[in-house]
């Protein structure tokens, strides 16, 4: 260890606290995640009850939150960078847990288009901010760590949003669901502000923070770190990958194998909590070990976890049989939250204290236009296309599944590419490797 580093390492706050807000962090993003995601799992009833066929409702379910979403994130990301985080990040918490419950409130597609457009607005306060207090509480050498603990938030929530809420959209319809995990939000927020304090910002870092950027320095620092762009563009196609396989897997379940709403929850929900689970915790131990200080074995891992596990996602759609479906689920979903963590992680070590949040909300950004707008917009027409005159079907949305799947490949490149650059940059923004 540098002294630099060994003087961040002394500053620290003490375990508790830093777990304590960790923990908090993580609950936070799971809420999050929940509240995005809960629409796959009873996107079919929806169709149905709206009587839409399927690029109709991946618009509506996809495209108004994206839009606010990526629109707002970069400028309340660049006031996180400005101002207090932590009331950010509690306003939103608030914001969009009530617009979720208020989707499940709606009566027609204007009620819940608006509404879902409210939870965009307020989950673009989220992540950033929250992202940006775990980087001043966890030393560089542990961030990589904290930030995968942090990202286990994502399964927790993708379960939530799957089993919990497959079950109640089972048992009561698809507007229970939106009710049953907008309230705890709204609860969390509270204790955000009451609990939390703001933290000073750079205190474990070796660098002058001294300045305030622009906007437009900010911008121009980020892509000259070619590593960062890399690790945005990796992370990116990762969601547009991963996520967006999931956007549409539910549904393809229920239509290829005659599932219910509930049963196609039941099959994805334990394998998000459990598999994704485990996948965040392992890497998260992984990281912590001394080896992996080293920025370019995180850039490696990421590489190898990516392309690997692009091929169950392709056979996951390819086969006609449940059962190896389900096998090949068990191995492709741990891998779309395995690389969150890591990849948040290199982005606060490749940014100043004062441009984190910001480089947080252009990789948001990057990710969410090609999962939330790119991915279900183009699934959906593709298994329009497909499908003709008689309308979408299994066989349809299988076929545009299968073109998504292999870009898997192309987020690993990505990852292997940022190894190059990565160290001199990472000394660049923070000071020490």
């Amino acid at each position: 260890m540098t002294a630099t580093a060994a003087r961040a390492e002394a500053q620290s706050p003490s375990a508790v606290l830093r777990w304590y807000v960790l923990m908090i962090m993580m609950v936070s993003y799971a809420i999050n995640i929940a509240d995005r995601y809960v629409v796959t799992t009873v996107m079919e009833q929806m169709r149905l009850d709206l009587h839409l066929n399927d690029s109709q409702i991946a618009f509506l379910t996809g495209i108004p939150l994206a839009l606010f979403y990526v629109t707002l994130g970069i400028p309340i990301s660049w006031l996180a960078d400005k101002t207090n985080r932590r009331n950010i990040l509690a306003a939103a918490l608030v914001c969009w847990s009530a617009m979720t419950a208020m989707c499940g409130l709606s009566q027609n597609y204007w009620q819940f288009l608006l509404a879902r457009i409210g939870v965009g607005v307020g989950e673009a306060g989220g992540t950033p901010p929250a992202n940006s207090i775990v980087a001043d509480y966890f030393p560089a050498g542990r961030r990589a760590m904290a930030m995968t603990v942090f990202a286990l938030g994502a399964p927790i929530g993708a379960w939530l949003g799957a089993d919990m809420a497959g079950y109640v959209a089972g048992k009561l319809g698809w507007h229970a669901a939106f009710l049953v995990l907008g309230v705890p939000g709204a609860l969390l927020g509270l204790l955000v502000f009451l609990t939390i304090r703001e933290p000073k910002r750079g205190r474990l870092d070796a660098v002058d923070d001294s300045q305030n950027p622009t906007f437009r320095a900010t911008m121009a620092f980020m892509f000259k770190q070619k590593a960062a762009v890399h690790v945005i563009m990796g992370g990116g196609v990762s969601a547009l990958w991963g996520w967006g396989l999931m956007w549409f897997t539910p549904t393809f379940l229920q239509r290829a194998y005659h599932l219910s709403v509930d049963q196609a929850g039941g099959v994805v929900g334990p394998i998000h909590l459990i598999a994704g689970s485990v996948a965040s915790v392992a890497t998260a131990w992984l990281l912590g070990q001394r080896a992996f200080t080293d920025p370019r074995r995180v850039v490696w891992l990421l590489a190898a976890g990516v392309g690997l596990t692009t091929i169950p996602s392709f056979i996951t759609y390819y086969t006609h049989s449940l059962e190896v479906a389900k096998v090949m689920l068990w191995i492709f979903i741990p891998a779309i939250y395995f690389y969150i963590g890591p990849a948040m992680a290199l982005l606060q070590n490749l940014a100043p204290p004062r441009m984190r949040a910001t480089f947080i909300a252009v990789s948001l950004l990057v990710a969410n236009v090609l999962n939330l707008i790119v991915a279900p917009q183009s699934v959906g027409w593709m298994s329009d296309y497909f499908a003709g005159k008689h309308g979408a079907d299994a066989e349809s949305l299988r076929l545009a599944l299968l073109i998504l799947a292999p870009t898997g490949f192309w987020a690993a490149w990505h990852y292997w590419a940022a190894a190059k650059t990565v160290v001199e940059e990472q000394k660049s923004a923070i000071g020490y490797v």
